[in-house]
């Protein structure tokens, strides 16, 4: 690690720990709820395509100013669409653009963006460059470390450099490389082996950038013994299936003086969310379903997923529910 490495700044990079962007888990009820436990995470949407911003009727870049930083996740590869979404996204108070350049999924690829868009270099950077014309926040790039036969470390090397010309400062790298064909996108989150000494590298051979590291992360261990190479850590099932973790985040990352939340506390908190968003006409599990790990490892946590599970779908289900719930659990 360089000595001006933005690692050893003294300001933290504010991507030092994040939650992926994961589809249909990371909506706003599940981004709220993350926000109870840190304060301090960079939580980020699902992938939101351009063509849904601009054409659906349901408003995609909906959310609640008290989730914190939350960076909107875009999939696209026309440019013009692009910066139009990200100057709606700015104005409407996300702290990040970032384009998806990782997923292989058959339906992304149809539609010309995700991870096929590594392959087209100078089309990704025409893309950042257009976005960063029209919005002061950062725009970001989440990226694997190669697809299918263009896995050579000079290949993302030449990736990185040219998107980096027009001005992109910061890249998320999953570290697997991803088959555009022959595996699905669960298959390609755990056949292809991670490389995370190839992310490391880069780190070292681009020290101006900041670089954050995606893929098998789970612990807090495993967080700090990556930021030993690397600006941030960006985490994605594990927070959702077992969103405790989260919790740990702020003190183990970022100021030891933080307090530990427990699951019962960050649930507690969100009491009144809940019922607020109730007398909206949401639905009751249309929250809980992303509470249904809270308590992993701890007794009781069968009974409140089943509860949780057996009762929140019900009509005019309320806060009760999950009360009952909570009374099951012993931490």
């Amino acid at each position: 690690m360089t000595q001006n490495s933005p690692s050893n700044s003294p300001h933290f990079y504010r991507g030092r720990f994040s939650v992926a962007p994961m589809l249909d888990w990371t909506t706003r009820h599940c981004r709220y709820f993350h926000r109870q436990f840190s304060r301090h995470a960079l939580l980020y949407t699902e992938m939101v395509t351009t063509g849904a911003v601009i054409h659906a009727k349901y408003d995609h870049l909906a959310f609640d100013r008290r989730e914190g930083a939350v960076a909107l996740q875009l999939g696209g590869s026309d440019p013009q669409q692009l910066q139009h979404c990200a100057r709606l996204a700015e104005q409407r108070g996300y702290q990040e653009i970032n384009l998806n350049v990782g997923c292989p999924s058959d339906r992304v690829q149809n539609g010309m963006f995700g991870a096929c868009l590594m392959a087209k270099a100078d089309l990704v950077a025409e893309c950042i460059a257009a976005m960063q014309s029209a919005v002061q926040i950062p725009v970001t790039v989440k990226t694997r470390i190669g697809i299918d036969e263009l896995e050579s470390y000079e290949f993302l090397c030449d990736f990185i450099q040219k998107v980096h010309n027009v001005g992109c400062q910061e890249f998320i790298i999953h570290a697997r490389k991803a088959w555009l064909s022959g595996l699905s996108p669960k298959e390609n989150r755990e056949i292809p082996p991670l490389d995370y000494d190839r992310v490391y590298r880069l780190k070292a051979d681009f020290p101006q950038l900041y670089i954050s590291i995606n893929g098998g992360i789970k612990t807090i261990e495993d967080m700090q013994r990556n930021l030993q190479y690397v600006d941030g850590v960006m985490v994605g099932r594990e927070a959702y299936q077992n969103p405790a973790l989260l919790g740990y985040i702020d003190q183990a990352l970022f100021n030891p003086n933080c307090r530990i939340i427990t699951p019962r506390q960050a649930i507690e908190k969100m009491l009144p969310y809940i019922e607020e968003q109730l007398s909206d006409g949401v639905y009751l599990n249309h929250i809980t379903r992303h509470m249904l790990g809270a308590f992993q490892n701890c007794k009781g946590a069968r009974q409140w997923r089943r509860h949780l599970s057996e009762n929140a779908h019900k009509p005019n289900a309320g806060i009760e529910v999950v009360e009952t719930a909570l009374g099951f659990v012993e931490e």
